[in-house]
């Protein structure tokens, strides 16, 4: 069964995540170890809250290098809200740096009349990576559940995997690098569609053990 590592430290409802990933059919363990981030499949970096305080439970478990060490190798690595804002390299929400594993900053929604800040609700995605695995068998246009202050604002647009409309801001809402994928909303709660999206992430990490077992295999 595909093993995937929850990175535990203390922020969010981690519960929720797993309970995503194990109706996808994956095999869920939350941690902080390095050793079972490097011996699982696939990590997932959830997080609810503010920027600072995720940096510092990071830094106090020694994890931003392991983490950064870890997507370096190509696994499959997935960042879900305030798990997406720490892959950037600062935030207009705090004074630490974030990982710096995607060039850009975290910025906030610019006041307008009658914009609500935080961005809560559902929203619907436009997909500017339409062909990115994430996005199998999804509706056009689907539906997903916000809840953010800030969003991500990578250097490079060819990052941005999919955005969507805020007031008139067109912002960021999903990332895509090789094997690094991470999005703003929430998919664990974002019913259908968004277990359609963790399923799909179960099923390429699956893919890819099978691929990886079937080369060694051929050596």
């Amino acid at each position: 069964m595909t093993l995937i590592a929850v990175i535990d430290y203390d922020m969010g409802n981690l519960h929720s995540a797993c309970k995503g990933l194990e109706n996808a059919g994956a095999k869920t363990h939350v941690t902080d170890s390095v050793k079972d981030l490097e011996q699982a499949d696939a990590v997932v970096l959830p997080g609810v809250g503010a920027f600072d305080p995720a940096i510092q439970h990071l830094r106090s478990r020694d994890l931003i290098q392991p983490i950064k060490d870890i997507i370096a190798s190509g696994k499959p690595f997935l960042g879900i809200c305030l798990g997406l804002h720490i892959l950037l390299e600062g935030s207009e929400e705090g004074v630490e740096s974030g990982l710096g594993i995607v060039p850009g900053m975290v910025r906030h929604f610019r006041p307008e009349p009658e914009l609500t800040i935080p961005h809560m609700g559902w929203n619907q995605l436009q997909m500017t990576q339409p062909h990115l695995p994430l996005w199998k068998y999804l509706p056009h246009d689907p539906w997903l559940y916000f809840v953010h202050s800030y969003y991500a604002d990578p250097a490079d647009p060819a990052a941005t995997a999919a955005t969507i409309t805020h007031g008139t801001q067109t912002v960021t809402a999903a990332i895509a690098q090789d094997n690094l994928m991470a999005v703003q909303f929430h998919p664990e709660k974002s019913s259908v569609s968004g277990l359609q999206i963790l399923s799909n992430f179960v099923a390429l990490v699956r893919d890819r053990s099978c691929l990886s077992e079937s080369t060694a295999i051929a050596l």
